[in-house]
């Protein structure tokens, strides 16, 4: 029986993965513009690293996690998501301590989640992702929200819906939690196993339950935003004042929620509203994390960052009939007949090579013909042809294969001359 892919992963075919290529230079060079600078960390982490920067009371530590023993008997994880490890190495390499503060990063790379495969979503996926270390001006949770907003606007998405919210301080929060706790306890046998294990560890996760987001206490629930202090509302505002001033345009939506006790101040979504996307439309999630350093064995540090997956932008592209396809076309295609012929191409390609030009050549013996049909599937600008009369002349004909326009160029100052005519 032959050996197929893993159920939930995908091979990203020649083809395809130029697309993929084009959306990782315009994230990466859109990164520059702001001052985010790449980090790569380890495929696998201690799976203790999760279970403290994604919490055990998610859905993805409880049931989605690659977790595995080595043979130290040490319990490792492939990483379900970059921000813990991005904060792991923050604090471990004591990057706080450097002298340009904040601190500001991005990285991309594969994360891995057992979950049931749909469009769009694989077990193992790519994901991009920015977090910002070390300050808690508001002007920066706008700058990563708009670093979000402008690498969707490149890559050609006009649907999109921007979704923001406040968590609060750590004292909006308390009392945000104690009501939560209050409106749900009278009736939290009506809910999910999962929802009754969160009502006292972690009670906004309810409002983030799957099963029971239609039961009508989830309509009337307190809003957080009835329970900020004045430090977190003027926060708030400076944030909604900054997006506004960029000329970003966002839905404030109280239900919005990070879970996690040291998520606080900003969160944000960014969702496609493209028709026939999908039910699930969410493509870009962040928010402010000030307490993870900290959890992680660092100092007090504030941060805010986002993630997103790249199969869920390409989805999104698909449904608004965004074509990223990119200019496959090489410099020149070297048409060689006959032995000698052949042998001297070799060297002229590699020389064509070094001088920076992107060449080939045929392979497979073929007829002059098929070597052209060759060259224009590849896109070739020029087709460089040799022969045994070429050799014998020191000479070999370029054709311009767009206008058809036809010249000898001498073989012993070929890539000079080469190098004027394709200027």
């Amino acid at each position: 029986m032959a050996i197929q892919i893993p159920r939930g992963t995908q091979d990203i075919l020649p083809g395809e993965v130029e697309k993929w290529q084009l959306i990782e230079e315009t994230a990466k060079e859109i990164c520059r513009k702001y001052q985010y600078q790449e980090i790569r960390t380890p495929i696998f982490e201690q799976t203790e690293l999760f279970l403290r920067g994604v919490g055990d009371t998610t859905d993805i530590v409880q049931k989605e996690m690659y977790t595995f023993e080595d043979r130290g008997g040490r319990s490792l994880t492939l990483r379900p998501e970059g921000t813990a490890a991005v904060v792991r190495s923050f604090a471990e390499n004591k990057m706080y301590g450097g002298a340009n503060q904040p601190v500001k990063l991005y990285y991309l790379g594969p994360m891995f989640r057992y979950e049931r495969p749909q469009a769009g979503r694989y077990r193992q996926f790519v994901q991009f992702g920015i977090e910002a270390l070390g300050s808690m001006d508001p002007a920066i949770d706008a700058e990563v929200i708009s670093l979000a907003m402008e690498l969707y606007k490149a890559l050609g998405l006009k649907k999109l819906r921007l979704v923001i919210n406040s968590l609060g301080d750590s004292e909006s929060r308390t009392a945000h939690r104690n009501a939560l706790i209050n409106h749900f306890q009278p009736r939290i046998d009506e809910f999910c196993g999962d929802c009754q294990n969160r009502l006292e560890k972690n009670p906004l996760r309810i409002l983030d339950c799957k099963k029971d987001h239609n039961h009508e206490l989830m309509k009337t629930a307190p809003s957080i935003l009835e329970y900020l202090n004045e430090d977190s509302r003027l926060y708030f505002e400076k944030v909604k004042q900054y997006l506004s001033a960029m000329e970003i345009d966002y839905v404030v939506d109280s239900t919005l929620v990070r879970g996690l006790d040291y998520y606080n101040h900003t969160a944000f979504e960014i969702m496609s509203e493209a028709e026939g996307f999908g039910a699930i439309t969410t493509l870009c999630g962040g928010g402010r994390y000030n307490g993870l350093v900290r959890e992680m064995g660092g100092p007090d540090t504030p941060g805010i960052g986002f993630a997103l997956s790249v199969e869920r932008l390409i989805s999104a592209m698909d449904a608004e009939g965004v074509d990223l396809q990119s200019e496959k076309k090489i410099d020149c295609f070297i048409v060689a007949l006959g032995e000698e012929a052949r042998d001297h191409s070799v060297i002229l390609l590699q020389n064509l090579r070094h001088a920076g030009f992107s060449a080939e050549r045929d392979y497979l013996e073929r007829k002059i013909k098929a070597q052209f049909k060759a060259a224009e599937r590849l896109g070739a600008n020029f087709a460089i042809i040799i022969g045994e009369d070429e050799l014998k002349s020191g000479v070999a004909a370029v054709k311009n294969l767009e206008t058809g326009e036809q010249k000898e160029l001498t073989l012993n100052n070929f890539v000079k001359e080469f190098s004027m005519l394709s200027q």
